[in-house]
């Protein structure tokens, strides 16, 4: 298997083969969409008919072939919820990413590798810190892609209050304020692993599990590095198991997302709506792409439509034949969007595939800040 990586992308998005066609599989594995072996056959089916249908089998046979038997041959699905396979043996190309989270489930099969949805998992799944902690224990997590990167477990063993005095007690209030003073001794130990881990293994963000009345605690003793990456609270406890802290920890990450995905889209919708450094809609967004002007792509996720790309100059266009760069006829694309995240990502543009955004659905679905 594949390991994820910005790099691994690129590498994948500058792939061309002018001669064979490239095959790219998305397959929602998801257990709790496709619970039986038999689900995921069919869903596995209902793609690869579509893909055989579309492309009458020319070239591609073998490519398809070999994906079925790959994934009818036993897929372990405990911690795999998503698959992105690309292959051309022709060029002896096969690739494949085991993705903690579903994706929407398609082939296509083009000239190039179709990395869009790949680029959006990766930008959803950075690494991520995860304190767990309450009076008495403290568990730290580094996710990255989903996968467990380090963990480090503190237990600290607390004096008990005893209930057989009453808390008018002098020595109970004694012992009570002594045990609040190990716990917060306990909280700065417990954010120094965390501290120690940031150091260590280095994460983009940092979410607590804590008891209501402990996190403003918490927060407060937060070196300022990792206090500037807290993002949204997780809702597990300290005694959760790993799997649990995972799929918890992938929900932060997706809103993390999602927050930053509407700063961004908010962004390019005022540099749209003051002629600024901002364009919107497929026709604008093409030529600003064909021209190497735009810094950061912006695409609907789900978005697809039809269009025209020139093979010698390497414009694409929403309408054809002919190019209007160089007059030369250009070939007609199925999916013009995915073409253009190919495109931008060779020309290291940063690409955000954005879920359910309804500002950027009125823009047209697609758009871009532009370098200038």
């Amino acid at each position: 298997m594949a390991v994820i990586t910005e790099d691994a992308i690129r590498e994948l998005a500058a792939f061309r083969s002018q001669d064979a066609p490239v095959v790219s599989c998305y397959l929602d594995v998801d257990g709790r969409s496709h619970p039986r072996p038999q689900d995921l056959d069919a869903e596995l089916g209902r793609v690869l008919r579509a893909a055989r249908e579309q492309t009458d089998g020319s070239g591609a046979a073998t490519d398809l072939g070999r994906i079925e038997a790959f994934v009818r041959g036993g897929l372990d699905r405990s911690s795999t919820r998503g698959l992105a396979i690309f292959a051309c043996s022709a060029h002896d190309l096969w690739r494949v990413f085991t993705l903690p989270v579903p994706v929407r489930s398609h082939v296509v099969v083009n000239a190039m590798p179709a990395v869009g949805q790949l680029e959006s998992v990766v930008q959803e799944l950075e690494r991520l810190g995860v304190l767990l902690v309450d009076r008495q224990r403290a568990r730290m997590f580094v996710f990255h892609t989903g996968e467990l990167v380090d963990r480090s477990e503190l237990f600290e063993a607390l004096p008990r209050a005893y209930d057989t005095r009453g808390q008018s007690d002098a020595g109970y209030e004694r012992e009570q304020h002594h045990v609040d003073e190990l716990a917060v001794q306990h909280l700065r130990q417990a954010v120094g692993v965390a501290f120690d881990l940031f150091q260590q293994q280095g994460f983009e963000r940092l979410t607590i599990g804590a008891p209501q009345d402990l996190r403003p605690t918490v927060e407060s003793l937060l070196h300022p590095y990792l206090r500037e990456r807290l993002g949204p609270p997780v809702q597990v406890p300290v005694t959760a198991s790993v799997d649990e802290v995972g799929r918890a920890s992938i929900e932060v990450e997706r809103q993390v997302e999602r927050e930053r995905e509407a700063r961004q889209v908010e962004r390019l919708r005022a540099e749209v709506g003051r002629n600024g450094r901002g364009v919107a809609g497929l026709d604008a967004t093409l030529a600003a792409l064909s021209a190497r002007r735009i810094e950061r792509l912006f695409v609907s996720d789900g978005y697809r439509d039809s269009g025209w790309h020139c093979e010698r100059c390497g414009h694409l266009c929403h309408v054809g034949p002919s190019c209007p760069v160089d007059g030369e006829s250009m070939r007609r694309v199925d999916d013009v969007v995915e073409e253009a995240i190919e495109i931008a990502l060779g020309q290291s543009c940063r690409v955000e595939v954005c879920v359910g955004n309804a500002d950027l659905d009125v823009l047209g679905r697609i758009g871009g800040l532009l370098r200038y």
